[in-house]
């Protein structure tokens, strides 16, 4: 079967007819990506797990063959140096080990007043003004990127030129220099960030915490946290803010799960879980290249050659979850695999999991006759955007 990876979706909470088929009759396929290149494509949950935990794939985007999504990009493996994603051992477990110890659960249960507030203060903003209103500018983008400009300490009177730069990064439609443009643009910008607290007093945000006990004993170079916070800082508000609005969406056609969540939010953290795993916003795949000869799924991969793991259709997997292709909030989804899987697991997604959880409970119950305010049918959505969603979602109430 002849398939290019991704195509556009018909429907913005599925993966497209010819991607679900791969699955069924070619789970590791040789498929095409936009930039040209060909690549297997791994669909089924229990071969992704195999290839993201076996030492013989490779996540470095410097070794030359690896896949890219858009043409252009592979001179810009440089230009995202010291990104986690990026590394393997041993240099991964050192990057990410610097930060483990910020998303842990008794961190989280000390944000969330913080979060609550973020969204109940942009509720109370939209409350106020006019309808419709369009809950992407209004809560769903504001909201994680508050909460990261909170964590990171970052000010958030810069969050147009972040938020503009990393939609140009995440779009493989963008110029190949437009978006080497945008990634110099963003490390420029946290490197004069990062110096200024390490020239003034640190402080006790995230970057700061780093700065003092990383940076100056000598464990992280700044180099190295400029890349750690370019990832934290794209990662941490791109996908919540289009799990927000995609499952807002979804939540609004299927009101019996909104009227669930509104009357015992007891419901909402396997609701969470089901809307990970059903929508799946990461939906280009995980790259990887083989550096030696492997076999999975009865395909021998050669060293060399390149791989993706299709998270999106992992996540439709019928021999995991018994509702595959259905949206059951009752169901066990906690073994999907939004987030990845192995050593490059996402390391927020503690917070991924809090903020979805707040501003769906926070809306359910402070907008209850919230509703759509066009036809679904005309939704723009950002398909050329790894991280997919809606572009914008007017609603009233």
């Amino acid at each position: 079967m002849s398939v290019v990876l991704p195509l556009a979706r018909t429907c913005p909470f599925a993966p497209p007819a010819e991607h679900l088929r791969l699955q069924e009759t070619e789970p590791v396929a040789w498929v095409t990506l936009p930039s040209g290149e060909q690549v297997w494509a791994l669909s089924r949950i229990d071969d992704i797990r195999t290839m993201l935990t076996d030492p013989r794939f490779s996540a470095d985007r410097t070794h030359p063959g690896f896949p890219h999504l858009a043409p252009g990009r592979r001179a810009m493996a440089g230009a995202l140096k010291g990104m986690m994603v990026s590394m393997d051992p041993p240099e991964h477990g050192r990057a990410r080990g610097a930060v483990m110890g910020e998303f842990t659960a008794r961190r989280m249960a000390a944000l969330r007043p913080r979060i609550q507030q973020i969204v109940d203060e942009c509720i109370d903003a939209l409350m106020a003004g006019s309808r419709p209103v369009d809950l992407v500018r209004a809560l769903s983008l504001p909201v994680p990127s508050l909460v990261i400009c909170h964590l990171l300490g970052v000010p958030y009177a810069d969050h147009a030129m972040f938020q503009r730069y990393s939609a140009i990064l995440l779009d493989r439609s963008a110029p190949p220099l437009q978006a080497r443009d945008a990634a110099a643009g963003l490390r420029t910008y946290l490197a004069e960030l990062i110096e200024a607290k390490r020239e003034g007093t640190p402080g006790e945000d995230l970057l700061g915490r780093l700065i003092t006990e990383r940076v100056v004993p000598g464990e992280l170079q700044p180099g190295e946290l400029i890349g750690m916070a370019l990832l934290l800082l794209i990662a941490g508000h791109e996908t919540t803010a289009n799990m927000i609005g995609l499952s807002t969406l979804l939540l609004l056609q299927h009101p019996q799960h909104l009227q669930a969540l509104r009357d015992d939010d007891t419901v909402a953290d396997g609701l969470v879980e089901e809307l990970l795993r059903y929508l799946t916003v990461v939906r280009t795949g995980l790259p990887r290249q083989a550096i030696r000869d492997v076999e999975i799924g009865g395909q021998l991969i050669r060293a060399g050659e390149p791989a993706t793991a299709l998270l999106s259709l992992a996540n439709r997997d019928d021999e995991v979850f018994a509702t595959a292709d259905g949206l059951d909030p009752y169901q066990d989804a906690r073994a999907h695999l939004a987030f990845g899987f192995g050593v490059h697991q996402c390391i927020g997604q503690p917070l991924a999991r809090a903020e979805l959880r707040i501003a769906l409970v926070r809306m359910a119950r402070r907008l209850p006759g919230l509703r759509l305010a066009t036809d679904p049918a005309t939704l723009a959505t950002r398909d050329t955007s790894v991280v997919y969603g809606l572009a914008e979602l007017p609603v009233t109430w």
